[in-house]
C-alpha cells in the first residue's frame, strides 16, 4: 500500500532510518512516564522502532485514515492502540491518566499548535521529542534578548527544559520541503504552579510579543495597567528582553494591583 503524502495536511515523510533511531533515541523517560504517543507517524518509520522497544508504552495517533488504515493492516496485533483522530482535539486521559512522553515527525502545518497543545496538556505531558522547521525549533529554543525570541518560549520555558538537538536536512523527507528540520526535547520542569495567576501570566506574555517593537509600557496599554505598574522601569524594555522569571514577576505585581 503506498501513502501519498498530502499537501494539506503539511506532510513531509522522513525516509532515513538513522535519523529516525537518533529521534527515538532522544527520549529519556523523564520521570519514568510510561505511555508514548506519536504523533502524525505517516508511513510509520518511527513507529517501527517505537514498536520495537516499547511495545506495551506505544500508541499512535494521526489524522489520515490512509495512513492509518495502513499502519493497522502493517501492525494488526497493534489496531487499537492506531487512532485515528486530531491530536489538537485529543483528550490524553483516553490512553493514560498518568506520564505521557509526545514524540513525532510534526506535520509543518500545525507544528505550533501541537506546543500550544502541549501547554493546554502540561500536566501529562513529561516530556516531548518532536521534529519541525528549523525555524520553528530555533524559535522555541531561543533565550530573551533574540529577535526570534517570543511567545512560545516564554510559555514552554515556565514549564518546560528546552532543548534544540540536531538539524535535519530536507533531502531525506518526501516529498523534500523548501527548509530545514531540526529536533527539540522539552523535559518538564518541578514546577506544579506558577508563583502568580497562569492567565494572567499568558495574558502578558502574549499581548507583550504581539507589540514586540514596542516597550511594554506601550505594547500593554489596551490592558489599562495600574499607575504603579505603569511606574515600573521593567516597562521600559520590550517583550524579547525579558526571562521567564521577569514575566512571572511582572505578572505577579499585576495580578496583586489589579485584585485591589
Amino acid at each position: 500500500m503506498h501513502i501519498k503524502p498530502k499537501k494539506y495536511l503539511g506532510q513531509h515523510f522522513l525516509r532515513d532510518r538513522t535519523i529516525a533511531v537518533k529521534i527515538v533515541d532522544a527520549l529519556t523517560f523523564h520521570r519514568r512516564y510510561k505511555t508514548i504517543l506519536e504523533v502524525g507517524p505517516g508511513t510509520g518509520i518511527l513507529t517501527q522502532i517505537l514498536f520495537d522497544r516499547f511495545p506495551e508504552e506505544t500508541w499512535l495517533i494521526d489524522i489520515d485514515k490512509e495512513s492509518i488504515d495502513y499502519l493497522r493492516e502493517k501492525y494488526p496485533a497493534k489496531t487499537s492502540r492506531i487512532l485515528q483522530g486530531d491530536f489538537l482535539q485529543f483528550n490524553l486521559e483516553n490512553i493514560s491518566g498518568k506520564g505521557i512522553g509526545i514524540i513525532g515527525n510534526f506535520p509543518y502545518n500545525i507544528s505550533s499548535q501541537i506546543f500550544f497543545k502541549v501547554l493546554t496538556d502540561k500536566e501529562k505531558i513529561e516530556e516531548v521529542v518532536g521534529m519541525t522547521q528549523k525555524e520553528v525549533a530555533l524559535r522555541i529554543a531561543s533565550n530573551p534578548g533574540n529577535k526570534i525570541y517570543g511567545i512560545l518560549s516564554v510559555l514552554l520555558g515556565a514549564y518546560y527544559d528546552i532543548e534544540y538537538l540536531f538539524t535535519v536536512n530536507p533531502g531525506v523527507f518526501y516529498p523534500v520541503p523548501k527548509v530545514k528540520s531540526a529536533v527539540l526535547r522539552l523535559r518538564r520542569n518541578t514546577r506544579k504552579d506558577l508563583p502568580c495567576n497562569e492567565q494572567v501570566f499568558f495574558r502578558i506574555v502574549k499581548q507583550g510579543f504581539q507589540n514586540r517593537r514596542k516597550t511594554l509600557r506601550n505594547a500593554l496599554k489596551i490592558l489599562n495597567l495600574p499607575r504603579q505598574i505603569q511606574e515600573l522601569r521593567i516597562l521600559d524594555c520590550r517583550a524579547e528582553q525579558l526571562s521567564v522569571e521577569d514575566f512571572i514577576e511582572l505578572s505577579s505585581k499585576i495580578d496583586v494591583l489589579w485584585k485591589k
